[in-house]
């Protein structure tokens, strides 16, 4: 094995940039996650702060705010797992029907370019479109003579907007990992089907879709890992006073209480208990997958 490591030393040497990466910037931030059992002050610091136990874990399910945070993530997340996950499969599933070459890459570098925007830029294209004397707002009135929508102050249209807007910046870039899973299928096999008298729809059925059902069930595992994480910046953008109560999200309480309120404990806890629950939610769902036949993520 020594010899080995030698022999190849090179190959491991680059390695080290992206180890250091996750170990200076993704673990040794953990041990800060001690805090989340103490009673913690920036004056007397983590060594001499007070042990609390399990204070601050009790207090997220006696808190009436958490319970309506805990849930307002995890419908957000069922609506993006309900309705974002599936369009890049449709979107794929469509480029991969059409022949002509150009004109797939044209529609590709479309439906990718979104992705490349940080989310300040979408949120503030998104503003501008929905604002109350914004492009859509005055194209209802000239068609249908309506008055102008608060579509940002609307409590009942956040939820639907963040996942119009997670849909339009990523389903594009999504579609690569499913259209290089299509690129493995064996055209023999659609041949095969033609001579069958398979139609188009047969063939996406029986060939195309079974050829991505593994990847399907792996990302879908690993989106499961995430269902409380929704994505701060995103949120945090939406938020104004009026759709707080049905917006405010895990990744922003922790953000309200840790930083803005100084309540770092409770909302290093709250941090801790999302990733514990990300934690036993993709186990179970790799699990659930290799008991139906599929590889699952390990």
């Amino acid at each position: 094995m020594a010899a080995r490591l030698w022999r190849e030393r090179y190959a491991f040497l680059l390695l080290l940039p992206g180890l250091a990466f996750f170990i200076w910037f993704r673990y040794v931030p953990m041990l800060g996650n001690v805090i989340a059992f103490e009673d913690y002050s920036p004056f007397k610091g983590i060594l001499h702060s007070e042990w609390v136990g399990m204070r601050h874990f009790q207090r997220i399910f006696e808190d009436p705010e958490v319970i309506r945070v805990i849930w307002n993530t995890i419908w957000l997340s069922f609506l993006q797992i309900a309705f974002a996950f599936p369009i890049p499969i449709i979107l794929s599933l469509m480029l991969n029907e059409v022949r002509n070459q150009r004109t797939k890459q044209v529609i590709q570098s479309i439906i990718y370019l979104p992705h490349f925007m940080s989310w300040v830029v979408a949120i503030g294209i998104v503003t501008m479109f929905l604002k109350s004397e914004g492009i859509i707002n005055n194209l209802l009135h000239f068609l249908f003579g309506m008055e102008a929508i608060q579509f940002l102050q609307q409590p009942e249209w956040f939820m639907p907007l963040i996942v119009l807007e997670v849909i339009w910046k990523e389903a594009g870039w999504g579609t690569i990992i499913f259209l290089a899973a299509l690129s493995g299928v064996n055209p023999t096999l659609y041949e095969a089907a033609i001579m069958d008298g398979a139609s188009r729809w047969r063939q996406i059925w029986h060939i195309t879709l079974p050829a991505i059902r593994g990847t399907i069930v792996i990302l879908l595992i690993l989106r499961l890992g995430s269902v409380l994480d929704s994505g701060f910046t995103q949120i945090f953008l939406m938020l104004n006073p009026f759709t707080m109560k049905v917006g405010n999200v895990l990744d922003t309480f922790v953000y309200f209480k840790g930083i803005q309120e100084s309540d770092f404990s409770f909302g290093t806890a709250v941090g801790l208990f999302k990733g514990v629950v990300g934690l036993v939610l993709i186990v179970g769902a790799n699990r659930l997958a290799k008991k139906l036949g599929e590889d699952g993520v390990f």
